[in-house]
């Protein structure tokens, strides 16, 4: 009855004892439905039990717009020489320990002819430091884009300890890639709680990271979610994502699209818009450099 009221009046009331706000009362949001206010902790709680149901399917519908919409690139953004999008394969670009930026192999290797050309000195395309000579020296440039708390130099030194087998160090510089948002170190973080490596087998947590290397633009971790959903029997929510993995370039997801199609999951209309807009995003990442 409370939250029909806070509807229709202008002014927010408190849903348990529906108070209103001012004179000194400041009235929270519930944190997770962001539909009603209370005036207190003690409110909230009890009002808990008539508001749960309701609260618990807006928190999924919330979740739901923010999980499913559509990102604008992947989870590896532009290239800062040519400034345009990141091919979603790792392979095609270089991390640069200096200044913990990518640059697509296009520019990278137009920059590296360049200086071999007028015989000049290896520095980085971008920040123009010195190109370390040995893998210790570059270890240590990381290590301080590291302690700045850089989530791209958090993420490549858990590679690089997970690569040596200190699996639990690689788990803890994914954890805290995570936390500062790195759509990659979230991707691991599932694939680790996947194949119980350093961590217990969990598929909460994997759906987890999965959710989220996603929503950070992580095209092969959305479509491993679309493949979970799709195995779940949820097929809408599995095709969704499938869809929006092929939108960012990604080559699986558009050949899984195709066979979506052919099984009568996805239509005419949603397998023509695809193929063109996976092209699209696979053109939008062609420098010059590299033709």
């Amino acid at each position: 009855m409370s939250e029909v009221l806070e509807a229709d009046d202008s002014e927010p009331r408190c849903a348990s004892c529906g108070i209103t706000g001012g004179d000194g009362i400041n009235l929270m949001l519930c944190n997770a439905c962001k539909l009603v206010r209370y005036c207190g902790i003690k409110c909230q709680k009890e009002h808990r039990p008539q508001h749960k149901r309701a609260c618990k399917e807006r928190a999924a519908e919330l979740h739901d717009e923010i999980l499913f919409r559509q990102p604008e690139s992947s989870h590896l953004g532009d290239c800062p020489i040519c400034c345009l999008p990141h091919s979603p394969d790792r392979l095609e670009s270089v991390f640069m320990g200096c200044c913990g930026n990518s640059i697509c192999c296009g520019c990278y290797h137009a920059d590296k002819r360049r200086k071999v050309k007028g015989s000049l000195n290896q520095v980085c395309p971008f920040c123009r430091h010195p190109t370390p000579t040995t893998t210790e020296e570059e270890r240590k440039m990381i290590m301080k884009r590291v302690e700045a708390n850089d989530p791209h130099s958090l993420f490549e030194i858990g590679d690089d300890r997970y690569r040596t087998g200190d699996i639990a160090a690689g788990i803890k510089f994914w954890r805290k890639s995570a936390e500062l948002g790195y759509g990659a170190a979230h991707f691991r973080l599932a694939m680790s709680y996947h194949n119980g490596e350093g961590v217990n087998k969990d598929l909460k947590k994997k759906m987890y990271h999965l959710e989220h290397a996603s929503i950070a633009g992580h095209p092969e971790a959305r479509y491993n979610l679309g493949c979970l959903e799709m195995g779940f029997g949820r097929t809408e929510r599995g095709v969704k994502h499938i869809i929006i993995s092929s939108n960012l370039g990604f080559d699986k997801s558009m050949k899984l699209v195709r066979e979506l199609y052919t099984g009568g999951l996805v239509s005419k209309e949603e397998f023509a818009t695809a193929l063109r807009t996976h092209q699209a995003a696979v053109d939008a990442t062609k420098s010059a450099a590299e033709e």
